[in-house]
Parts: C-alpha cells; sequence; structure tokens
C-alpha cells in the first residue's frame, strides 16, 4: 500500500528581511540559478535512493521560503517534472507556493500555473497600508488586492495570510479587516498572531519599548472572534491558524499534523520520515552557500539526522496532532510508538483535562476543543511529561 509522501522546496532568499521574521530567508544581489538548479535535483536523486525500498507516493510539493514566487519559473518547472520522474503522484497532486503581492510576481503566476502550480498562498498580512508599512512587507494594501484576483484567476486553489494582534489593533478593526477579506471568497486564509522573536528588527525594537501589543486577553478576543466571523461564512477552523472550506484544507500542513512522511529540499530544511525501520529527523545547513558546498560535495545538504526514540515521537505527535481540530487517532500513537495513550499519560491526568473542558475522547481519538485550541501549550504540557 502506498504511503503519502510530503516534498517541501526552500528558496531562501527575499528582497529585504521582514522585521518579525525569523525564518531561514537570506538577501543576496547575485544568485548563481545553474548551482541552485543543480542542488535541487542532485539533492532528490539521492533522497530517492535513500528511500528506494519505501512504497511513497507523492501527495503534496510545497515551495516555501524565502520567497518562492522570486524563484524562475524554469525551475520550479523543472523542480516539479523531477519529483514526477522520481516518484509516483497523486491523482490529487496539491503543489502549493509562497507569492508576496508584489507587481513583479503577481506577473508570474500564469507561467507558474503552467509549469504546474495549483495552489498558491499569498503572503497579504494586512490590506491597511499602514500596518504593512510598521510590518516591513514591500507591497501596497492596493498591489495584495490585485495579488489575490490574479491568483483567483490562474489557479485552481489559493489562500492568503493575514497578521493579527499588531499594535493598536482593536476588535472593531479587525473585524473590519476580516470582512474586507472575505469579499474575495477564500476558500482558505491562515492568520497568525503576530509574536516577536528572538534576533528579529522587532525584538529588538520592543524590548526598548517602540511599540506595544495588544494585551493577552485582548489577543484571546480577537482570537476567538476570528473564528466565530470566519465560521458564521463556511471557513472552519481545521488548525490552530488556519481556516477553510470543507475539502481545501492545505494537503501539505496536513502531512505534518498528522505526523506523516515528508522530505526537506533545500538550505534549512527539515524532514521526518520513516525508512530503514525507523522514524528519522533530517535536517539541512541552514546557510545558503554551505547548503550549495555540501550537496556539491556529498550530493545531500543534510548536516543531521536522527534516529528519533519513541519518547521524541509521541511528543512529537502530540504537540502536531492537537493542533487539528480532528485531534490524534489515538490507534495510531500505538502504531509508531508501541504504546498506547493510556500508557504514555496518566487516566487522572486525561480526565482532569477532558472535564475541564479542554479535550474530548472518542473511541478512537483524542480531540482538543475550541478553549483547548486557545490553551494549547498548557494542554501539552500536561500531556507531555513523559
Amino acid at each position: 500500500m502506498k504511503r503519502p509522501l510530503g516534498v517541501y522546496v526552500h528558496w531562501p532568499f527575499c528582497k529585504s528581511k521582514c522585521p518579525y521574521c525569523d525564518f531561514n530567508s537570506h538577501v543576496r544581489e547575485q544568485i548563481d540559478v545553474s548551482a541552485w538548479k543543480n542542488a535541487y535535483l542532485t539533492e532528490l536523486r539521492s533522497y530517492k535512493v535513500l528511500l528506494k525500498d519505501e512504497p511513497f507516493e507523492v501527495k503534496s510539493i510545497f515551495f516555501g521560503g524565502g520567497t518562492p514566487s522570486l524563484m524562475p519559473v524554469d525551475l520550479v518547472a523543472l523542480v516539479i517534472d523531477e519529483i514526477q520522474k522520481l516518484w509516483s503522484t497523486s491523482k490529487s497532486l496539491e503543489i502549493t507556493l509562497e507569492a508576496n503581492p508584489t507587481s513583479v510576481e503577481i506577473e508570474k503566476f500564469k507561467g507558474l500555473a503552467k509549469a504546474g502550480v495549483n495552489r498558491v498562498s499569498i503572503g497579504v498580512q494586512s490590506f491597511r497600508q499602514e500596518d504593512l508599512t510598521f510590518l516591513g512587507r514591500e507591497h501596497s494594501a492596493d498591489e495584495a488586492k490585485r495579488a489575490i484576483e490574479a491568483a483567483k484567476s490562474c489557479f485552481g486553489r489559493f489562500s492568503f495570510d493575514l497578521i493579527y494582534a499588531r499594535p493598536n489593533q482593536t476588535l472593531e478593526s479587525w473585524r473590519a479587516e476580516l470582512e474586507e477579506a472575505l469579499t474575495f471568497d477564500p476558500s482558505h486564509i491562515s492568520l497568525y498572531q503576530l509574536t516577536i522573536e528572538k534576533g528579529t528588527a522587532f525584538y529588538t525594537a520592543y524590548q526598548q519599548n517602540k511599540f506595544e501589543l495588544p494585551s493577552p486577553d485582548l489577543s484571546a478576543d480577537l482570537y476567538d472572534m476570528t473564528g466565530a466571523i470566519l465560521g458564521q461564512r463556511g471557513l472552519s477552523r481545521y488548525e490552530v491558524s488556519n481556516y477553510a472550506r470543507a475539502g481545501h484544507e492545505s494537503q501539505h500542513n496536513l502531512i505534518y499534523w498528522r505526523y506523516q512522511d515528508y522530505i526537506g529540499i533545500g538550505p534549512g530544511a527539515h524532514g521526518r520520515c520513516f525508512f530503514q525501520g525507523e522514524r528519522r529527523a533530517i535536517q539541512n545547513h541552514r546557510a545558503p552557500e554551505i547548503y550549495l558546498e555540501r550537496v556539491a560535495a556529498q550530493k545531500t545538504g543534510m548536516t543531521k539526522e536522527t534516529i528519533l526514540t519513541h519518547d521524541e515521537v509521541y511528543l512529537e505527535m502530540m504537540m502536531m496532532g492537537l493542533r487539528l481540530a480532528e485531534g490524534i487517532e489515538l490507534s495510531r500513537i500505538k502504531e509508531l510508538t508501541g504504546k498506547g495513550l493510556h500508557e504514555w499519560t496518566s487516566e487522572p491526568q486525561l480526565v482532569a483535562l477532558i472535564e475541564g473542558g479542554f479535550l474530548k475522547r472518542t473511541e478512537s481519538r483524542l480531540v482538543p476543543t475550541d478553549q483547548g485550541l486557545l490553551l494549547l501549550n498548557q494542554v501539552l504540557e500536561r500531556l507531555t511529561q513523559v
């Protein structure tokens, strides 16, 4: 029986670094596209050899970054074609590419669709020009709207991101922005709370009291209101930060959250994959130039490969699976760890979380409630004391 496989491809370059971003993204004046083509194809072929005994079928391909909409269209097409040559693919293969809504990138949408991309995820972040300026985004509010319309006409599916809990944001202003977002009739939308990460420009500015964030109570109210408004319009919260109409969930991200198999291509890319009888965590070198050198020398950018213990598998399964509204399939816990849920956590602990309104347990699944999703870190802490 074929097992679903996700393939993540990381393009590490951006035009500029956003002040809130802690992703593996870099700014370079010159990029040797030929070197990147060789590296991607070499690494994909190495994975095919490594996984030769596993019955995988590629279910999703995801181009992330960085800003993968800056990739040459020919390179995107080449990578997609190579993956389809190396592995069998699902009839419903999802091929997603992250895009920023600048005019230059919008012009590439038709070419990307022709290359095989059938879903785009657009980094809108806000429809308010003053907030886009604060967030350090290069696009304008008008460009964001044009990008969504272009995506609707070029691709079968599209999604866009918004950031909430921004400085000076109120329930009323966020409600108005959500209503504006809904005028585009999205089938999928991702809504992320602004968080301040160490090592970012925002972290330094926040430490210097250059701006304030909404209070925890207001942030929670914004989150609750988001779910209520989108739910009324047919967009269900299927994951902590993601909402979709039925059948339009991100298949690639579901692979992550359901703790299925995926490989990562490109600098800093991660993978989780079961092969040679073990569940393995794989990580590539983060620095673009060192990654290229490694692939040229040893046919892989891998800098770390770890065989995960059952304890680690259980922890990761819980951290990923309880982000989903569907929760975790109980039989899968035993399948991957050799022990059932009752052997990992005490019955009194489970009962306390269920009676407290944070979890529900059916015969086959452990499911977070809305309150459990809101306080997920606390729930996980109590369930993962292994």
